[in-house]
């Protein structure tokens, strides 16, 4: 069957076609993985549970067995009588013990061995401890490790009484015996079985003895009693369980760890016809599906596609496209409605440009006399109308205020004109506040009393709140009334919002200057209060400051920097004890070094605010001379900030004029002879001449006023 592939393009027609298959596999695959994980984990979980049983049972099927060979050996120790009795009790020992035992002997205390079953060989020497064991009448148990092969256990038992056969009872416990498999093994079928000692070492596997169990994993096991593990050996993953056999109080041998694996592919088996089965299951959905959303996908491709095509005419520009569609459903509703769209669309395009160009110039505008100048001259590039008025009212009322007004093509024809409203006036915006038509000479309010010399017939009126309070009017007046229909009503108030909003972005940005230059003030007073003998110093500085900035050139942006700068100077003195700035003697070099930190904690205290940055300079090195042997950094002629070189004269001619604790203020003459005899070391000379020429200035204004008010005086 071959399908048509050709719907695919459309990106609606992939997007749905991928909801469709999402839908389908996505709820099957999420199935398949949760219970693909349920059934590992039970499965998992169950072969756990099986081989921690089979390790119990094997645990005391190994213990009992190990009880087994100690009876016999007990029995064998009991029935010994001397020396003579042991050569014709060998056979009967043999018959009855050899199943246990694959070696059995007797040593004497002269060192004589006496073989009672096969050969023994050599076990491990006996400790102290392991001597004690058997002197209290208790079997000993012991193992030597072979490489590649069963470890050798090793049963000890000391004989009773003090006769001839009085000696060591030592024998060989038969491998078969003890690890065997057949029906009194409990071992489950497919299961592998290794047994530790208590240092790691391989007593028994069912595995080669090469690399059989990782080092880590063994040592886990021999510090814990039981618990689960996973390892590889060779191709296979095997995940098993041990358990801690504990001999120390019946053997003195500390325990035994014996583990049980099984494979993992022997546990998940049952997971292998699932794993074939669900790629055929996901297949046949996916092709199920494919079959139904491509036949639901092309039966709406064709509208949407030529509703495509008429956004793209739209896009460009090409307003008197149309849509047909007749599938009789919403997608034809859909193409009237777009085709509706379309004609309005074309009759909107080129005013809302206009429009457009008019919001960005007042939007950006930050003061209130660009944006009127805005209104009154292109208002009427978008609406027909013969004149434009805007009215702004205080912003402590709205009752008062002045109207701008433009009559004509040129801006000679705008004029200002005071305007008042009444109550009654107010009342009646308020009633109306999207518009209000007002027909001339029959409504003719006195607030608009400057449009009458202009002859229009109707005018409509634009109220603008801010806040719920009458803000501002806008007026478009008309000389023939047919000119006015309703979409240049609506657009004309959505363009007063816009002025509106501007409008009070303007003043909020007015109102914000002066309140950070009033904080300013404030907080500069704030850090003279601290002392009495600074009060009125940051302001006094800052104006002596300015006057110099003016005398050597500096633009308003620089000046406002250094305004800002230095009424924030010593705001570092916040972090200054109180008792050194007000102590009356000389400071300490402890008390000085201290005071000299001011302008590194002004600096700290800037550095947070970006739109400081300019007034850091200025805090901060505002004490550094001209040669160098200011402070902090010891900066040297133009390296040092223009502002602070600037505030270092100011600062100290306002520093010496001014009494302070340890001394009166000194006179101002002499103060600007010190001023010049420290220009070109600690002041820089071309400040130092600005400054001059400031004393200059203030001293022939001082003369102006004198003559004044002695010609005052004597009239």
């Amino acid at each position: 069957m071959k399908i048509d592939k050709t719907f695919l393009r459309s990106k609606v027609a992939r997007r749905i076609f991928l909801l469709f298959i999402s839908c389908a596999l996505l709820p099957i695959t999420v199935l398949a993985v949760l219970s693909f994980r349920h059934v590992t984990s039970q499965l998992n979980k169950q072969a756990q549970e099986r081989l921690e049983q089979a390790a119990k049972a094997m645990s005391m099927n190994l213990f009992e067995r190990l009880l087994f060979v100690e009876a016999g050996m007990e029995m064998v120790a009991s029935n010994l009588g001397d020396v003579s009795d042991l050569e014709t009790s060998t056979v009967e020992i043999g018959h009855r013990l050899k199943d246990r035992f694959e070696g059995l002997a007797l040593v004497m205390d002269s060192g004589k061995t006496i073989p009672l079953i096969n050969f023994v060989p050599k076990p491990p020497p006996v400790t102290k401890e392991e001597a004690e064991h058997l002197r209290q009448g208790r079997t000993l148990i012991s193992a030597k490790l072979r490489p590649n092969l069963p470890g050798v256990i090793f049963m000890r038992r000391l004989l009773k009484g003090t006769g001839p056969s009085k000696g060591l009872l030592v024998g060989q416990v038969s491998d078969y015996y003890l690890w065997r498999r057949g029906e009194e093994n409990p071992l489950p079928p497919l299961t592998e079985m290794l047994v530790l000692d208590n240092n790691g070492g391989i007593l028994f596997s069912t595995l080669s003895w090469s690399r059989a169990v990782p080092q880590g994993e063994v040592s886990q096991m021999i510090q814990n009693h039981s618990g689960q593990f996973e390892w590889r050996y060779g191709e296979r993953e095997y995940m098993g369980r041990y358990l801690s056999m504990y001999l120390e109080k019946e053997f003195h041998f500390p325990k035994w760890v014996v583990l049980l694996c099984e494979s993992k592919a022997h546990v998940l088996a049952p997971m292998a016809r699932f794993k074939h089965i669900f790629p055929l299951v996901v297949l046949l959905a996916l092709w199920v599906v494919l079959l139904l959303s491509i036949s639901q996908i092309r039966r709406n491709l064709v509208p949407l596609e030529r509703l495509q095509e008429g956004t793209k005419r739209i896009a460009a520009r090409d307003f008197d496209s149309r849509v047909k569609v007749t599938s009789g459903d919403e997608f034809q509703e859909l193409a009237e409605s777009f085709n509706a769209m379309a004609s309005r669309l074309g009759k909107q395009f080129n005013a809302l440009t206009t429009m457009n160009e008019i919001d960005r110039s007042i939007l950006s505008a930050l003061d209130t006399r660009r944006i009127v100048d805005t209104i009154l001259n292109r208002m009427r590039e978008l609406f027909p109308c013969d004149c434009v008025a805007l009215a702004l009212f205080d912003s402590e009322s709205s009752d008062a205020g002045l109207m701008h007004i433009q009559y004509g093509q040129s801006e000679g024809e705008n004029w200002l004109a005071p305007v008042r409203l009444r109550s009654d006036d107010i009342q009646k915006l308020d009633a109306n506040p999207e518009q209000l038509l007002m027909d001339i000479p029959r409504e003719f309010p006195d607030y608009l009393a400057p449009l009458t010399e202009l002859d229009v017939e109707l005018l409509l009126a634009l109220p603008m709140f801010v806040g719920g309070r009458l803000s501002g009017l806008i007026i478009l007046g008309y000389l023939h009334p047919e000119a006015l229909n309703e979409e240049d009503a609506v657009q004309a108030r959505q363009l007063a919002d816009q002025v509106a909003v501007a409008i009070s972005n303007a003043r909020l940005i007015e109102e914000l200057d002066e309140l950070n230059w009033g904080t300013l003030y404030a907080l500069a007073r704030a850090i003279d209060a601290k002392s009495a003998w600074t009060a009125g110093h940051s302001e006094r500085v800052t104006e002596l400051a300015l006057k110099i900035g003016q005398v050597l050139g500096l633009d308003q942006s620089k000046l406002d920097d250094l305004h800002r700068g230095g009424l924030l100077h010593d705001i570092g003195k916040i972090g200054i004890p109180p008792e050194i700035l007000d102590k009356a003697g000389k400071l300490t070099d402890e008390e000085y070094e201290l005071m000299r930190e001011h302008v590194r904690i002004g600096a700290r205290i800037l550095e947070p605010i970006e739109a400081y940055a300019g007034i850091v300079p200025v805090v901060l090195h505002h004490h550094e001379y001209y040669d160098g042997s200011g402070y902090p950094d010891k900066l040297k002629g133009e390296s040092i900030d223009l502002g602070a070189r600037i505030f270092t004269v100011a600062d100290h001619y306002d520093a010496l004029i001014s009494d302070r604790p340890y001394r009166a203020g000194l006179p101002r003459e002499k103060v600007i002879g010190f001023i010049k005899e420290d220009s070109g070391t600690k002041f820089d000379p071309n400040v130092v001449k600005a400054f001059l020429e400031v004393m200059d200035q203030e001293d022939m204004e001082s003369q102006s006023q004198s003559e004044r008010a002695v010609e005052s005086t004597g009239s």
